[in-house]
């Protein structure tokens, strides 16, 4: 078959089985080291909604404090997430990801030691300097690695550890506030920023021999695995068409805010969800941190298979349009009706959580796929930071809205029902700027070799 022939074949189609297996040993070999970096990442940047339980009676910290400290993570994300993608097209993921991870731990631990608004406020938003450029910069390594029509299932098992760092770290939180407060002379919150923060510092060491930069430098794939892959990848490349390189150009393209624009509104919900979440279920009337950090676990546990199991059928579809816009769209009902269950049923608040959850998370890796449609090379490493560090400022403006509107309202309802009407107009922003995914073209008729030529052996 003709390369062009090749070109034109739907996903999947005739890729040879060496190609296939390939790709099985860069999955197997990347997709668990970062899922467990990503875990590690989720949890330390999380792990505050566990710890207000304890620490604002302990501190006398006010909600609005809590939210303003739990949101400003997102200000340092924002400054910095940009220049450290670029950084890491420059001089690679190995050296970039373990510096990010190393630096995110200490932080975490440091939080230990917090006593007043303004130390908290601090640490939090060094949380988040530290991080920027870690989700972003594994997406773009990503596609370093992995052609567009596999890139949709990729993105959702690397996401979906957020989901399990939901079902590992609320009952590790739970069980650690609950048995270790006192120990020590230390709160069991203390306890948690400790012990969380330790395995994300031994993390960074590990990264730097562990991770490889690109496919031609993998040399744990044979010399035939590497030339495939690398083929493969200047196939898929020819495929798509010119994209924009260029980093400026990228900054200025209305696309990009575009997608800003849709990826605020699913941020939105996203960051009400996890970090008054916790809160969410003690207000419904559970009241014990174990209890709590097991309700959310079963609950994360849902989002995660969500994810994979979206992200899979987006890719077997071809289509990204729509798997990303409904569950977006079910995620946002199921907060809305969350905001009046609350007050009512502590059982079908747990269930209506379950639901935002799920539908919210398994929008996320599926919208990864529309940046890079238009977008390759320095820009897609400035594009993908820009999209990611502009609209998780919702990061920021969620939890401080919600908050002030629970301790001025006396209940997270409002706050809710705020935050679906936002995932809601995902929906509406989707079928307003991304078109439609082209129809695959119909696989050529085989061609038909050329007899090959004889050869005389003496």
């Amino acid at each position: 078959m003709s390369q062009t022939a090749r070109t034109a074949l739907p996903p999947y189609v005739g890729l040879p089985t060496d190609l296939d297996a390939a790709y099985r040993r860069i999955t197997w070999r990347l997709l668990p080291f970062l899922m467990g970096l990503w875990i590690l990442s989720w949890i330390d940047r999380v792990n505050i909604g566990f710890a207000k339980l304890q620490m604002l009676a302990d501190l006398k910290f006010s909600e609005t404090v809590y939210g303003i400290g739990a949101g400003i993570f997102f200000l340092g994300y924002f400054l910095c997430e940009v220049p450290s993608n670029l950084l890491l097209e420059h001089i690679g993921a190995r050296r970039t990801i373990a510096r990010i991870t190393f630096l995110w731990g200490a932080c975490c631990v440091a939080m230990m030691f917090v006593t007043t608004p303004a130390g908290f406020y601090a640490l939090r938003f060094l949380l988040g300097v530290f991080e920027a450029g870690f989700y972003p910069g594994v997406i773009l390594f990503l596609t370093y690695w992995y052609p567009t029509e596999r890139r949709a299932r990729v993105f959702g098992l690397f996401m979906s550890a957020s989901a399990l760092a939901g079902v590992i770290g609320g009952p590790l939180a739970g069980a650690i506030m609950t048995g270790m407060d006192g120990v020590n002379g230390w709160a069991g919150w203390q306890w948690v920023f400790l012990i969380e923060g330790i395995p994300s510092i031994l993390a960074g060491f590990v990264t730097l021999f562990y991770l490889t930069d690109r496919p031609a430098k993998a040399l744990w794939l044979t010399d035939t695995q590497r030339a495939l892959v690398v083929a493969d990848l200047a196939r898929d490349a020819a495929a798509l068409g010119p994209r924009e390189h260029r980093i400026l150009a990228s900054l200025k393209d209305a696309r990009v805010w575009q997608c800003i624009a849709i990826f605020f509104s699913i941020v939105t919900a996203n960051s009400a969800l996890t970090f008054f979440g916790p809160s969410v279920v003690r207000e419904a009337g559970f009241t014990d941190p174990l209890t709590i950090g097991w309700i959310l676990s079963g609950a994360y546990l849902c989002g995660g298979a969500g994810m994979i199991l979206n992200g899979l059928h987006s890719d077997r579809s071809g289509e990204a349009r729509l798997h990303c816009g409904v569950p977006a769209l079910v995620g946002a009902a199921a907060i809305a009706l969350l905001g009046f269950l609350v007050p009512v049923s502590p059982a079908l608040s747990v269930v209506a959580l379950t639901v935002a959850i799920v539908g919210t998370m398994s929008a996320i890796p599926v919208f990864w796929q529309i940046p890079g449609r238009f977008l390759a090379g320095s820009a897609a490493a400035a594009g993908i930071a820009l999209i990611n560090s502009v609209a998780n400022l919702a990061g920021f403006g969620a939890p401080a809205a919600m908050g002030f509107l629970r301790e001025l309202t006396g209940s997270v309802s409002t706050g809710l029902w705020i935050v679906a009407a936002v995932e809601g107009f995902a929906l509406v922003l989707i079928f307003s700027f991304v078109p439609p995914e082209p129809p695959a073209p119909e696989t050529p008729a085989p061609e038909t070799p050329a007899p090959e030529p004889r050869i005389a052996v003496a």
